[in-house]
């Protein structure tokens, strides 16, 4: 028996932070701080739009967060440079482990990218970044009109990659998609990227714990025997 990965996207296998160098232009020594904001609050409004029911599609949300974050340090941009910093959005750099392991791996296990982004969106930054090559399909939560941690998504998730019945595994190194998955039945590895990030004690843990991509294959053959 096999095991179906779903791999998270933004923070897993491209990084949001890379936002911040083209944000200098804009707010100076302050770009890494509003880099920050910005994704922080992208969360933020995706989790209340998903328990208040109100969705809209991950573009929105992340123009609506790159707004917010902006006014909240007290910057201005013209509509023409926030559309071309939402552009950019759609070329966020990869993080140097996720195309060689993606190859690695694919053919071993069906593989998915699994995001809140819409499809046009995984299309484009995946594709940006010769990802999309290695991915047997991608899943979106626009599908279903939700945000992760909603437990229908990751039931989407299942049904979509054809893992009702099947082990399912996720890739994530957000500690609260990791929680949302392990709650929903999944397996779940998280990936911790930053060494001062701590996994919030929820009484549900990872069903393992990697600091970089290319530890990930030894910790498959590992959970496969579990």
């Amino acid at each position: 028996m096999t095991i179906t990965l779903a791999f998270d996207v933004y923070g897993t296998l491209v990084d949001p932070q890379g936002m911040a160098e083209l944000l200098e232009a804009d707010a100076g020594d302050d770009a890494a701080a509003v880099s920050q904001l910005w994704r922080q609050k992208q969360l933020e409004f995706s989790f209340r739009r998903g328990l208040m029911r109100v969705y809209e599609h991950f573009g929105i949300v992340t123009r609506q967060a790159l707004q917010t974050a902006l006014k909240t340090r007290g910057l201005t941009v013209s509509q023409e440079r926030e559309d071309e910093l939402m552009d950019a959005y759609l070329s966020l750099p990869a993080f140097g482990d996720a195309e060689p392991v993606l190859e690695s791996l694919h053919g071993q296990y069906p593989q998915y990218a699994f995001s809140n982004g819409s499809h046009g969106a995984l299309q484009k930054v995946l594709g940006h970044n010769r990802l999309l090559e290695h991915f047997d399909g991608l899943v979106s939560v626009d599908d279903i009109k939700s945000f992760k941690p909603d437990p229908a998504v990751y039931t989407h998730a299942r049904r979509a990659t054809g893992a009702m019945d099947k082990p399912i595994c996720l890739v994530s190194s957000n500690g609260w998609d990791v929680i949302g998955a392990r709650a929903a039945g999944f397996m779940a590895v998280w990936l911790q990227r930053d060494p001062a990030a701590v996994f919030e004690d929820w009484g549900l843990q990872p069903s393992a714990v990697i600091h970089d991509l290319h530890e990930l294959p030894g910790v498959l053959s590992g959970l496969l025997q579990c």
